[in-house]
C-alpha cells in the first residue's frame, strides 16, 4: 500500500513562526478600543517626541508600560503594524543583531545584513515624503547595554542631528530620519547592566509610570468586583506600595488586577504572580513579608469550620470509645 505524501510545513505557515510572532505585540487586546489622538497619553507623547529623541517609560512591574507604548504607537501609525517593530534587549544582545553585522547563510559563508534598526531607518526614509512616523519599541531597555547596542549612531538619535550622515563599523554611510520614533520601556530596578547609558538617557525622554489607585479602582468598576473585596483590595494595595516607599522592589502594578472579578481569579493573582515578586522582595526580611501575606489575607472573609458534634456517651471527639472506669 502506497502512503500519502507528507507535506512539510514551515513554522509560518503554521502560525507559529516569526511572522506571527512579531505580527502584533503580545500585549494587545483584541477588545482594546481604537485611540484618539486627543488621548492625553498620546498628547503628551507627541509633546515629548517635539523635544527629544524618544521615550523611556520606566517603573515597576504591572504598572501599564507595554501597554503604554503600543498605544501610542498604534496612534502614531494609524494602526498601521507594517510601519511598527517590536524588540528585546536582554544581556547578550549586541551591536551585530541591533545595528548591523555579518550572518551565515546556506553554503557557509557569511554576508553583512542590517539589523532591526538599520531595517526601520530605511523604512521609515521611505515614508518620510508621505509625512508618516515608523516606530521601534524597546522593551527591557535596561536588561541591554544600550551604549553598546547603538554604537555609533547614539549621538545622532538627538533631534538636532536626525538626518546627519555617520559611518557604521562596517564603514556603511547610513542616517538617523527625523520620523523615525524611538519608545521603549525598563524597570529602572531590573537592570542587566549596572545603570544605563548615561549619554544615552540624557537624549531621550524619562516617564515615570507608577502604581495607580485610580487605575485600579476603575479596573474594580468595570470588572464589578464586589464591595467587600473591593475594598479590601484597596486596602492591601495602598499598604503595600506605602512599603515600597523603604523596598522599592515590593512596588505592586496596578494592571495585576485588570482581570480580577471575583474571589477565584484575586486569589489567583496571589498564587500564580505577586507572592513571588514579594517573596523575592522581602527574602532578607520575613518578618515584612509575614505582615504583608496577613494584610494580603485580610482582604477574604474568614473561612467558615464547622464545629465538630459533641462527643456521645462512650465515644470521645476523635471517635474513639472512652475507657471504661475500673469497677470497685
Amino acid at each position: 500500500m502506497t502512503s500519502a505524501p507528507v507535506r512539510l510545513l514551515t513554522a509560518d505557515e503554521l502560525g507559529i513562526g516569526v511572522a506571527a510572532a512579531t505580527a502584533e505585540h503580545a500585549s494587545n487586546r483584541p477588545d482594546e478600543p481604537t485611540v484618539e489622538s486627543s488621548d492625553p497619553v498620546v498628547v503628551q507623547a507627541r509633546w515629548l517626541l517635539e523635544r527629544f529623541g524618544g521615550i523611556i517609560y520606566t517603573g515597576p512591574p504591572g504598572t501599564g508600560k507595554t501597554w503604554t507604548v503600543n498605544k501610542i504607537a498604534n496612534a502614531l501609525t494609524s494602526g498601521d503594524k507594517s510601519r511598527v517593530r517590536y524588540v528585546q534587549f536582554h544581556p547578550s544582545y549586541q551591536y551585530e543583531d541591533f545595528m548591523q553585522g555579518f550572518r551565515p547563510v546556506e553554503d557557509g559563508s557569511f554576508v553583512l545584513r542590517n539589523g532591526h534598526f538599520m531595517e526601520m531607518c530605511e523604512k521609515a526614509r521611505a515614508a518620510e515624503n508621505e509625512g508618516r512616523d515608523c516606530v521601534l519599541v524597546i522593551d527591557e531597555l535596561s536588561r541591554g547595554d544600550a551604549g553598546r547596542v547603538f554604537g555609533e549612531a547614539l549621538t545622532y538619535l538627538e533631534k538636532s542631528k536626525r538626518g546627519l550622515p555617520f559611518k557604521l563599523a562596517s564603514g556603511a554611510e547610513a542616517t538617523v530620519p527625523a520620523n523615525l520614533v524611538i519608545l521603549a520601556t525598563m524597570n529602572p530596578l531590573d537592570r542587566g547592566v549596572d545603570e544605563i547609558d548615561s549619554a544615552f538617557g540624557r537624549r531621550f525622554a524619562q516617564v515615570s509610570m507608577e502604581p495607580s489607585r485610580s487605575a485600579l479602582l476603575s479596573f474594580m468598576e468595570i470588572n464589578q468586583l464586589a464591595e467587600p473585596l473591593a475594598q479590601g483590595l484597596l486596602r492591601f494595595f495602598d499598604f503595600v506600595n506605602k512599603r515600597a516607599q523603604t523596598n522599592p522592589h515590593a512596588a505592586v502594578g496596578h494592571v495585576f488586577f485588570s482581570d480580577v472579578s471575583d474571589e477565584e481569579s484575586l486569589r489567583a493573582v496571589w498564587d500564580y504572580q505577586l507572592r513571588f515578586q514579594l517573596e523575592r522582595a522581602f527574602r532578607l526580611d520575613s518578618q515584612g513579608y509575614e505582615e504583608v501575606q496577613s494584610r494580603w489575607q485580610a482582604i477574604f472573609p474568614p473561612t467558615q469550620i464547622d464545629a465538630p458534634e459533641e462527643a456521645g456517651v462512650g465515644s470521645s471527639v476523635l471517635g474513639e470509645e472512652e475507657p471504661q472506669s475500673e469497677p470497685q
